[in-house]
């Protein structure tokens, strides 16, 4: 749709907040009669992206009930914390009747941004390989049926390569370097002796808009994390990765190394439900970095026996770690309540289990505020979500009381926020290293990536493990995620973690593209079908039993899946 000059300073003002939501006939009601939320796109065929005032964001959650909180975003981050050899992909590039490079494929990096600069972006002739960049945050014309930012094209990044200052053309920075990273990692041309998985694959990056002061505050952000991101953002910029791979014909694979552990970890908000259905398109495979929360002790679980029953989550808390935000997610079958008590002893006492009630207690005896929150049943899964914020948290040990008021199950999951987004100095004393995969990995029908050591063929201790909340196996296999090579933006350098993995599982499923979809040899190839040979072809130790939930099925090895392929 076409934006008013009205329009345009609606959306961009601070006070206004976006959201991405189900179109159905309730939500549409709501929209005809308040006249308060400006639509502006639709996403996938289904979901649609609008814009509402912060002030009237509580009208648009009592219009729509509990279930639109599976809508409200989430904020991710940066999941940084190799080898192509040992996953087979080098023997793949060079195996001379595969001879698989990409060619022909598309492959997405939605994140902070690429520096097209680098010489690893270049074709020999100078030419980039870019073929699109979005920059969300940057002002300008957006492109064609998205509502902000700016594109540009891969004729304009090459003419201003060989422009005196290219910035001046194409503005584009990545001030962070992640994003380029990723990218070279997964179809970085040859420097050296460095190569990317899929070199020869074509590049559409997308530049993430950061999130809103609003978001920001709901989650407890703190002000030193400048690299927060709404789930609204990544959803468009994946919309905008398949619009124009549908518009080039050529199949895609996109790499999302973003994660959060806000949200029920369980497949079920509107985002991971988007991305689920990215993924089974034709010609598309989305593949998400797992994360590396598996030592963080930022999850804890318990189980409660009966209705009236009780059991503590102890918090340690320790100097100035500001906000603190702690969420506690049970199933549809039981209703759970707080209580939370402060280092001194003083009680917030419990807080009856209403949906859409918000306690807000201001402590006596310490500089404190306890806001207690629920909301259920949840769309998708009638889940019952409960929120503790304890803002200007005091140092010391808290402790939330979850007390059973119906119980059938009586198993409860909390979550406190990833690393970067919680002060490092805030744990659980009884933490789990289960169910530690972030969010949109948890998402049905992604290829779901952990990390390992390939020196050693060791798991990476910080890999999260699975499995998902409702007992999903997670992750789907590993990747080399330690000290991998690639480029950032001051040039070459190394990076640990299960993006840098995640990135080398994308060059893979690119290579895999091309020789299902370039090449003819299965044009409906699809996430589901890539996962499936890969999941077959992954290296397994003879001392370990598989699936579980470091592993997955094992660790990736490109060529073992086309040696498998052949016997079939």
């Amino acid at each position: 749709m076409a934006l008013t000059p009205e329009m345009r300073a609606f959306i961009d003002a601070p006070d206004t907040v976006d959201f991405i939501t189900r179109s159905s006939d309730a939500f549409l009601d709501f929209v005809r009669t308040s006249g308060q939320v400006l639509l502006t796109q639709r996403l996938n065929h289904r979901y649609l992206l609008g814009y509402i005032k912060a002030r009237d964001f509580p009208n648009l959650a009592r219009a729509l009930g509990p279930a639109f909180l599976s809508s409200v975003p989430v904020v991710l981050g940066p999941l940084d914390r190799a080898d192509l050899e040992s996953s087979g992909i080098l023997q793949v590039q060079d195996q001379p009747y595969l001879g698989l490079r990409g060619q022909g494929v598309l492959l997405g990096i939605v994140d902070t941004g690429i520096d097209y600069t680098q010489p690893v972006f270049r074709y020999e002739d100078g030419s980039s390989k870019i073929r699109f960049l979005y920059d969300q945050s940057a002002q300008g014309t957006p492109p064609e049926g998205f509502t902000q930012g700016v594109e540009y094209t891969g004729e304009q990044i090459t003419a201003a390569l060989k422009a005196r200052d290219p910035y001046a053309a194409v503005p584009q920075r990545d001030e962070n370097g992640h994003g380029t990273f990723l990218a070279s990692v997964a179809a970085g041309r040859p420097q050296g002796d460095f190569t990317g998985a899929a070199p020869d694959a074509g590049i559409i990056a997308v530049k993430l808009r950061p999130a809103r002061e609003f978001y920001r505050e709901m989650y407890c952000v703190p002000p030193g994390q400048q690299y927060a991101y709404a789930s609204t953002a990544v959803m468009v910029g994946v919309e905008y990765i398949r619009r124009k791979a549908r518009e080039l014909d050529q199949p895609v694979v996109i790499c999302l190394g973003l994660g959060t552990n806000f949200g029920g970890h369980d497949g079920f908000s509107v985002f991971e439900e988007f991305l689920s259905g990215v993924a089974v398109q034709s010609g598309v495979c989305l593949c998400a970095a797992g994360g590396n929360e598996g030592q963080e002790r930022h999850h804890a679980e318990g189980r409660l026996t009966a209705a009236g029953d009780s059991r503590t989550i102890d918090l340690k808390i320790g100097e100035r770690a500001g906000d603190v935000y702690l969420a506690v997610w049970n199933g549809l079958s039981d209703r759970l309540s707080l209580s939370v008590r402060s280092p001194s002893g003083e009680l917030v006492g419990r807080v009856p289990a209403r949906s859409g009630r918000r306690e807000k207690v201001k402590l006596i005896l310490e500089d404190a505020r306890v806001q207690v929150e629920y909301h259920f049943p949840l769309e998708g899964t009638g889940s019952q979500v409960s929120v503790v914020r304890i803002l200007g948290a005091t140092p010391g040990i808290w402790t939330v009381t979850v007390h059973g008021d119906q119980v059938l199950s009586g198993v409860y999951h909390a979550w406190l926020p990833m690393a970067g987004f919680v002060s490092p100095t805030v744990e659980f004393l009884s933490a789990s290293p289960r169910c530690t995969v972030t969010s949109p990995a948890t998402a049905i029908g992604l290829m779901a990536c952990g990390a390992y050591n390939s020196a050693n063929h060791s798991i990476y201790p910080p890999s999260s493990r699975g499995p998902s909340r409702l007992g999903a196996l997670l992750p789907d296999l590993v990747a080399p995620g330690v000290g991998v090579g690639g480029f950032y933006p001051f040039g070459h350098g190394e990076m640990s973690g299960t993006s840098a993995a995640a990135a080398i599982l994308a060059g893979a499923c690119a290579l895999l593209m091309q020789w299902g979809v370039v090449e003819g040899n299965e044009p409906a190839m699809s996430t589901s079908q890539i996962r499936a040979y890969l999941l077959r072809g992954c290296v397994r130790s003879p001392a370990v039993t598989y699936p579980n939930d470091q592993w997955g099925y094992g660790a990736l090895q490109l060529m073992q899946a086309f040696h498998l392929m052949r016997e079939i």
